[in-house]
């Protein structure tokens, strides 16, 4: 670039050169790439070193658990034969397989009866496939006859309980012979609300305990009560007032001869299975239920 001579001098002009430095950048170590390197460096390290320590403060369940998570466990459909290849996987749309979160598209269907089904005839009896033997439950059926008829004769017999017989209740089930003992509002086999036995039932018990002491059945007993409340549930309930009931009798039964072995089950079940459904609260509902049970067989006897 030249600039005009000055005025009234015949110098030549002066020439003045601008020199332009494009910045490409600083090289060598003076750039910024090492610090990219550095960072990836650092978070390498973080993962190995959280690595390590999960692999020292977890269980192998745990350590199971979390390899899972990152690679969960798929079910081959065609090696092991499940659903189909079509959209909804070999079901229905209409399917009550509900086992994961969409209906019908479970890969595993559940297994189950229908409630609306039922079973034949000999639903849980049947000759084969069955801990029942035909033969000693024909047995049994006679055995219990005999303690029926046996019982019903003494109590007949007894000037005390004589009075209490219209209590004592016979009814064959498909467990065995339960002998209902039932209170009503006139008389109470238990003190109310307690399980103190009044005196004539400690004493039928007690003749049911020497009529069934020769014979090889367990025996199931069972309390029931009203629906009446108490004051305080916390401190008494009928649950407590059921079970209570049921264990007093078990112990009037081992106190006549009944040995320890021969008791199954012990159970209350408060009001749940009222004898009058129509009314929770009448005093028949309040019943001890002592079940002769069938002998069990072997399977498939």
């Amino acid at each position: 670039m030249a600039r005009a001579a000055p005025h009234g001098s015949n110098q030549p002009p002066k020439i003045v050169i601008v020199k332009k430095i494009i910045d490409g950048g600083h090289g060598g170590h003076h750039g910024g790439a090492w610090k990219v390197a550095y960072a990836d460096f650092v978070t390498a390290m973080m993962a190995f070193f959280l690595l390590l320590w999960l692999l020292g403060a977890t269980t192998e369940k745990q350590r199971k658990g979390i390899a899972d998570y990152f690679a969960p466990t798929l079910l081959d459909k065609k090696v092991t034969g499940l659903g189909g290849n079509g959209v909804l996987g070999g079901e229905s749309i209409l399917s009550n397989n509900k086992l994961g979160p969409k209906a019908a598209s479970a890969p595993v269907a559940s297994i189950g009866i229908p409630m609306s089904q039922s079973g034949g005839q000999k639903s849980g009896t049947g000759d084969k496939g069955s801990l029942r033997n035909p033969a000693a439950m024909q047995l049994d059926r006679q055995a219990f006859q005999a303690i029926k008829e046996q019982l019903e004769k003494e109590i007949k017999g007894s000037s005390r309980l004589a009075k209490i017989a219209s209590h004592v209740r016979f009814v064959p089930t498909q467990d065995g012979l339960r002998i209902d003992l039932v209170d009503d509002a006139d008389y109470s086999m238990f003190a109310l609300g307690t399980t103190a036995l009044d005196q004539r039932a400690s004493e039928l018990i007690g003749m049911i305990a020497g009529t069934i002491a020769g014979t090889p059945n367990t025996i199931m007993i069972r309390g029931h009560t009203d629906s009446v409340p108490y004051g305080d549930p916390r401190a008494m309930n009928n649950w407590m007032l059921s079970s209570g009931r049921a264990e007093a009798t078990r112990r009037r039964l081992a106190l006549g001869g009944i040995p320890e072995t021969r008791f199954e089950r012990i159970e209350g079940v408060a009001d749940r299975e009222p004898l009058v459904t129509g009314d929770p609260s009448d005093p028949r509902n309040r019943r001890v239920a002592i079940t002769l049970l069938y002998r069990k067989g072997s399977f498939g006897q």
